[in-house]
């Protein structure tokens, strides 16, 4: 039996965007930079990987990681007209949880502090290209 569903909103069906963009870093992977579904954006993980060769990670240790991830997010978040103030929910997949404190240190860094969004921190086995640290996120356009 398939079953469709139709996400609705104000009795119109939301609009799917699927977006890729030049200016972002390059992907890693078959996937877009990002998909737009209605007033929200979905941001695909970020790497710490450099902004024109996703083969290659940034030098240095989680927090060098970490200040790049959120400067691809950024990046990601700038070419699709939004930002991080706009950000409501943000995962972060860490390698090693002995980063847990020192990623923190950096990560909060970049929002405002008494507007965090909400957040999950999942411990993997391992990451695309090598990397200790991904990030992906949900924002507000």
């Amino acid at each position: 039996m398939l079953v469709q569903f139709k996400l609705l909103r104000e009795n119109k069906p939301l609009s799917i965007e699927h977006l890729i963009f030049n200016q972002g870093p390059k992907r890693v992977g078959p996937f877009s930079h990002a998909v737009k579904a209605g007033d929200f954006l979905f941001v695909t993980g970020q790497m710490p990987t450099l902004l024109n060769d996703p083969t290659k990670l940034i030098e240095g240790d989680i927090s060098n990681q970490t200040h790049q991830v959120m400067k691809n997010l950024k990046t990601v978040l700038a070419a699709a007209n939004s930002s991080l103030d706009n950000v409501a929910f943000v995962r972060v997949y860490l390698v090693n949880f002995k980063d847990y404190e020192a990623m923190n240190t950096v990560y909060k860094s970049y929002f405002v502090s008494d507007k965090l969004p909400a957040r999950t921190c999942i411990g993997v086995n391992g990451l695309a290209v090598g990397a200790s640290i991904e990030i992906d996120l949900i924002a507000k356009i």
